[in-house]
């Protein structure tokens, strides 16, 4: 039986602050419907403290922005977009339409279409999030879609130079210094100086979270990823500091990041339960992991790999290191995860930042039932079907003319019985069954 040597936030505590952020995205996004670029404008002083007559930038701002960052900075976002841009097309590449005889003459096949138009949302008002670029810009690029259009809230008091390189560089066609709410409702809903967008990716704080939940239906999304979740999985094999620092690395996210030890060793728990304290003293963002490791970090002892694997599977959250004897234990048996991090020699940073895999993923465990973003997101699989013989066309309507009957379609079922009657030469009584 499993034991917490600390807890997190109850759930009563949790369904709080989530009722309180889902009223205020409401009000907001109804007065972005209202009054449009004038909302806009109004939410961009008050919340980012940013006030312009467009909020897109222009050709000279972007390159000012370049010209910002050292030829290093420009080559190491270069090195971290071509990963992604990689490990995207590989991905891309595995995605076939197909076209499949199923009867004789009769043809159904898929075709996969890019959606026309992406609203990138990249997080950057605490830190300048720019590896978000590379994740959704890129991806939304190899996919194929056309119009790609990206929001980043300003980086003290201005664009972040890093952020607008990078959404530069991966491939934007409008790129606008806004954040939070007005950003993502401005993409989805538009105004009369941002036209529309057909979909919308990113992650974002808990109010860009609600607004995509929100606006769903409106528009597509790619998923609820809402503050980062980061999971722990460890025994003997590794050190408490190792731990410390792969939780606390991630618990810097923002105040409400939750970051979880599981672990079949009470000693490295109590180690790790050390180790963060100490890491604590010196981390220079320790002010927000000290918020976040005190309301929502948990440590957990279970009894074994296999306790550990239920634990893990019903929390589902969004990043899980595995540092184990047997790593792949986990890689061949675990359903519920967003990105899964093999072995002490990776972590979620390299995936966050480097590496390739997309880091915008499931949390508040939609890894239940949908992966992280990835080209495939971007993609309509739209199925056709081509009947090209007569006998084939008669053959399908016998048995539609008789399933229709089933459910009381006259209409449906004489669409079938036309055919029959046209290209079998069968006498169908209108509104009749086939026999």
């Amino acid at each position: 039986m499993a034991t917490w040597l600390k807890r997190g936030a109850n759930a009563e505590t949790v369904k709080s602050m989530a009722q309180e952020v889902r009223e205020s995205v409401e009000k907001t996004l109804a007065f972005i419907e209202q009054k449009g670029d004038e909302a806009i404008r109004e939410l961009s002083i008050r919340f980012d403290k940013l006030d312009r007559a467009s909020y897109q930038l222009t050709p000279k701002e972007i390159n000012d922005c370049l010209a910002q960052l050292s030829r290093r900075d420009i080559k190491d976002i270069e090195f971290a977009q071509e990963q992604v841009r990689r490990f995207a097309q590989h991905q891309r590449n595995a995605l076939q339409d197909i076209e499949v005889e199923t009867l004789p003459g009769v043809i159904l096949g898929h075709k996969n279409i890019p959606v026309s138009a992406a609203g990138c949302y990249v997080p950057g008002g605490k830190y300048p999030l720019l590896a978000s670029a590379h994740m959704s810009v890129i991806t939304a690029k190899v996919a194929g879609v056309e119009r790609i259009i990206t929001c980043a809230p300003p980086f003290q008091g201005k664009p972040a130079p890093a952020i607008v390189a990078a959404q530069h560089m991966a491939g934007a066609d409008e790129i606008y210094c806004l954040g939070g709410i007005q950003a993502v409702g401005a993409m989805a809903i538009g105004t009369d100086s941002i036209r529309p967008v057909d979909m919308l990716v990113g992650p974002g704080n808990a109010f860009v979270a609600e607004a995509k939940r929100q606006l769903f239906g409106r528009v597509g999304i790619d998923l609820f990823a809402g503050p980062t979740e980061t999971l722990v999985i460890a025994d003997e094999s590794v050190d408490g500091e190792l731990c410390a620092t792969d939780l606390l690395g991630q618990a810097e996210h923002g105040p409400d990041s939750p970051a979880v030890l599981l672990t079949t060793s009470e000693k490295l728990a109590k180690d790790t339960l050390k180790e963060i304290e100490r890491l604590l003293t010196i981390l220079p963002t320790a002010a927000i992991a000290r918020q976040s490791w005190d309301k929502f970090g948990e440590v957990i002892v279970a009894e074994d790999e296999a306790e550990m694997l239920d634990i893990a599977n019903e929390l589902a959250f969004e990043h899980v290191q595995v540092m184990t004897h047997n790593p792949d234990y986990f890689l061949d048996n675990m359903r519920n995860f967003g990105a899964l991090f093999l072995g002490p020699r990776t972590n979620v940073a390299y995936g966050d930042k480097a590496i390739g895999t997309n880091h915008t993923l499931p949390t508040k465990k939609a890894a239940r039932y949908t992966g992280g973003l990835w080209v495939g997101k971007f993609l309509k699989t739209c199925t056709y079907q081509k009947v090209l013989t007569d006998e084939a066309s008669a053959l399908v309507g016998e048995y539609c003319s008789r399933l229709c009957a089933l459910e009381g379609f006259t209409g449906h079922g004489e669409q079938a019985n036309i055919r029959v009657r046209r290209y079998g030469h069968q006498d169908v009584p209108y509104a009749g069954v086939v026999e």
